[in-house]
């Protein structure tokens, strides 16, 4: 990854977690992840980034696609995973499955943030390939 391209991917995320920050200023810990999500699409579209929801990540094995999909919660300017949790802790499967999303869609910045904390900056967590 060149140097054009990380700062590309930290402005994004920058506004990722700004956006974050202001729907759980808004709405406060505690709602459905589905509520989370509609609200902060609409925050980042606000800026001007484009955003794709629920978008199917296809499974391969052994070469064959399998009739079953993984569903990313956002996907922001075609660069940057969002995985979205109101979970009362964030257990290491949910670190695991941002990584496996990260290595099926070959993207390199993965954000992992939990709506369901009293401070967001306590539920956020990045993570780059």
């Amino acid at each position: 990854m060149n140097e054009n391209e990380l700062y590309a991917l930290n402005s994004i995320s920058g506004a990722i977690i700004d956006c974050s920050l202001h729907v759980h200023k808004e709405l406060g810990p505690g709602l459905l992840e589905s509520v989370y999500e509609v609200c902060l699409t609409k925050e980042l579209i606000a800026l001007g980034l484009g955003v794709k929801r629920q978008v199917a990540l296809p499974v391969v094995y052994k070469g064959e696609k399998i009739d079953i999909d993984f569903k990313i919660d956002l996907l922001v300017e075609d660069d940057v995973i969002v995985e979205l949790k109101s979970v009362e802790t964030i257990l290491p499967v949910h670190e695991a499955q941002l990584l496996t999303y990260l290595k099926l869609s070959e993207k390199k910045l993965g954000l992992l943030i939990n709506f369901n904390v009293k401070l967001l900056k306590d539920g956020i967590k990045r993570f780059v390939l």
